[in-house]
């Protein structure tokens, strides 16, 4: 049976700016990449989407997708505390002007995981005055967003707090945990540089605003709903609640784990598993979908990032229609969701490592060719007849 999509559905795929541009000189990652030589990779000249953003994209809208998310770099944008680049903001201008000219809806992220160098030495989110710099930040931003329609304030705001948590941790002489957990003080610190933010840019452009979270579609275990419930809250309800307010809110899933007693289970060792490690899990999204939806009542939904990291684009394109179906059956329940947008459009730098490949796309990188994978026309045509 033939299923359909809600009429201007955005069909897209997604890259943030750190995983792709390279060179990005002036932010937290890159300099802890140069302290973490050997232990870590690093991104360096990336994929050169800086230069090459019109080619990414036009590979994008020729398959028939119809958006594109992408996140704008505030270490370029304000390198140094105050001083903002016209020229950096010109050259995102440029890119939305692109977007724009192929036939794209942009979807454009203030905040992907990384920020200016100056202000993680001024406390990073922890510091007094860290959402009024953010929201100094936004404003700046706000002056390229003519016509953009979908705005991301920060993404996965709860992976931030568990990042920034960990080196808080080894900052103070413990070693990396063998858990990283989302520090609630971080937390509730970009609650409130989003909620500054939020209003800013409503008032600055007409762009539907929100935040996207990264649910991880837990499953409680029997005997184990007390813990459930404290794990859910601190991974990732606490971030929902704050969306109640916004005009949508990402939904960002790939795979699932349940909750014992003792907490969230490891994922175990299975040749099923994706190259992050991850089980198998392409119902996590519509769990994720349903569960948000729980808890942040009538907001618009778009899935901001679903994906796989393999080396089989067959499993690649398996995975996704199973998660699609899983957004089908969603809509079919009256769930208000507008678009999906497949990560990535690039197989690119995954936070330390260059193995896991999510992409729709290949690239050499050496050379930076770009080749299409066939998982990319068949999300296109998918979006060209809106149902599968």
């Amino acid at each position: 049976m033939t299923r359909h999509f809600p009429d201007s559905f955005l069909w897209g795929a997604a890259t943030a700016a750190h995983q792709v541009e390279g060179n990005n000189l002036n932010n937290d990652w890159w300099q802890l990449e140069q302290l973490a030589v050997g232990y870590i990779d690093a991104s360096g000249d990336a994929l050169d989407s800086y230069h090459r953003y019109r080619e990414d994209m036009q590979l994008l809208a020729d398959s028939g997708l119809n958006t594109y998310r992408f996140s704008i770099e505030w270490a370029r944008i304000e390198p140094l505390p105050g001083q903002f680049s016209r020229a950096e903001l010109g050259h995102y201008r440029r890119m939305i002007e692109t977007a724009f000219e192929l036939g794209l809806t942009p979807v454009v992220t203030l905040h992907h995981f990384t920020h200016p160098i100056w202000f993680g030495e001024r406390g990073g989110w922890l510091a007094e005055d860290a959402a009024e710099l953010f929201v100094r930040y936004v404003q700046q931003a706000c002056t390229i967003l003519d016509d953009v329609k979908w705005v991301c304030t920060i993404n996965e705001p709860n992976v931030v707090a568990m990042n920034h948590g960990a080196a808080r941790i080894m900052a103070a002489g413990h070693p990396y945990p063998s858990t990283p957990w989302p520090d609630p003080e971080i937390g509730r610190a970009l609650i409130a540089a989003h909620k500054a933010a939020a209003p800013v840019v409503r008032e600055l452009t007409d762009a539907r605003v929100g935040w996207t979270v990264a649910n991880q579609a837990f499953t409680v275990t029997p005997g184990a709903e007390d813990k459930f419930a404290e794990v859910v809250e601190e991974w990732e309800d606490m971030y929902l609640v704050a969306a109640r307010e916004d005009d949508f809110v990402g939904v960002q899933s790939y795979t699932s784990q349940p909750i014992d007693k003792d907490g969230v289970v490891p994922h175990p060792e299975n040749p099923n598993n994706t190259l992050m490690g991850w089980a198998y899990r392409p119902d996590a999204l519509e769990t994720a979908i349903r569960h948000t939806r729980a808890i942040v009542g009538d907001v618009p939904i778009v899935v901001t990032e679903n994906g796989i990291a393999t080396n089989d684009d067959e499993r690649r394109i398996e995975y996704t229609a199973e998660a699609l179906a899983g957004v089908l059956d969603a809509l079919e329940d009256g769930i208000d969701i507008r678009g999906y947008i497949h990560w990535s459009l690039l197989d690119n730098f995954e936070w330390g490592r260059w193995h896991p490949t999510f992409g729709l796309v290949a690239v050499d990188r050496e050379t930076f060719e770009r080749t299409p994978k066939p998982s990319l026309a068949w999300l296109g045509e998918i979006a060209r007849d809106n149902r599968m």
